[in-house]
């Protein structure tokens, strides 16, 4: 794969982060946390209460990337054939085809994906994972890069199905999506009630750069240098959550993998050249959050797991830059 120049894939990254927040009104650590994760080559789920611009975020993002996009509504009687597709008989040619579902695409939106019972979730496992799904015995390739966004209600809880713990751990980014500031508001408003639509039309948004480009900025950030002992550091992170008493169950391995892939990213956006403690530190939460479970007795104390995470960050020695 083609890499990029350090700085042209500075410049490009800075770039799609900043034309996403003009079209995002705030939400600028969502907007990074996003761009960090399609650079790191990895899916997010976004959470968040409806009407925070989680599908807006999506299309913005995909628009400027000048990749095909998809849409899923999950729902209760959603197959998973409906997402990765199924074979049909045509009577006409009196042969089978193959109808590709709609994860054939680049930028795949999950929406509200826990409304949709496991078995039509556990349709994206392979997909996520493997880059290819199979139906009926045959194996097909996605189109390159493929990134899943997955949207969630926290508060809604009826007719829901929680992901498995499996499905959690395919994302490389768990990202929480909050009520706007005062300020951010009032701005919004005052755009909407001076004759912005409210749904924004994004297709005026103008692509800055197209698939392969893209796959070359993710090379260029699979390939920055991280010292052992950021490595060391890393691993030691994620092997504390399986020991500390408020977690009752630890990230795994592929929890050290995403966070060495999401420090990298961070790294370039940020114009560093390798890896620094502190973009392990910048990306922790957002890598490691889905991927713990509080003990119940914290559960039942009000504890929240990022309030956990940053605990570890400040007990475990981050090594000296």
């Amino acid at each position: 794969m083609t890499q990029l120049a350090f700085a042209d894939s500075v410049n490009l990254a800075q770039s799609l982060t900043q034309n996403v927040q003009q079209t995002i009104v705030g939400q600028t650590t969502v907007v990074r946390d996003v761009v960090t994760t399609l650079l790191a080559g990895g899916h997010c789920l976004i959470e968040g209460v409806p009407g925070l611009g989680k599908t807006l975020l999506a299309r913005t993002l995909t628009q400027l990337l000048g990749g095909e996009y998809k849409r899923i509504q999950f729902t209760a009687d959603l197959m998973p054939a409906d997402v990765a597709g199924h074979t049909m008989f045509d009577f006409q040619s009196q042969t089978f085809n193959i109808r590709r579902g709609p994860v054939f695409c680049n930028f795949l939106l999950a929406d509200e994906i826990n409304r949709a019972p496991a078995k039509t979730q556990s349709a994206l496992l392979e997909a996520m994972q493997e880059q290819h799904v199979t139906i009926d015995g045959q194996t097909h390739n996605l189109p390159q890069p493929f990134m899943v966004l997955a949207t969630q209600n926290p508060i809604e809880q009826d007719g829901t199905y929680p992901l498995p713990q499996a499905q959690m751990d395919r994302f490389l980014s768990k990202i929480q999506i909050l009520y706007p500031t005062k300020d951010e508001e009032v701005e919004l408003v005052k755009l909407i009630a001076g004759g912005m639509k409210t749904n924004i039309d994004v297709s005026a948004v103008h692509a800055i750069m197209n698939p392969e480009q893209l796959r070359a900025l993710q090379a260029t950030v699979a390939s920055l240098p991280c010292d052992a002992e950021v490595a060391d550091y890393i691993v030691r992170i994620v092997r504390a959550t399986r020991e500390h008493t408020a977690i009752d169950t630890g990230a795994g391995p592929r929890a050290s993998l995403s966070l060495l892939q999401a420090s990298r990213a961070h790294a370039l956006m940020s114009g560093h050249e390798f890896v620094t403690p502190d973009d392990v530190k910048h990306v922790a939460h957002m890598v490691l959050r889905h991927r713990l479970r509080l003990s119940a007795e914290f559960e039942i104390e009000g504890k929240q797991i990022d309030d956990v995470i940053t605990e570890l960050l400040a007990q475990i020695e981050a090594p000296r830059q």
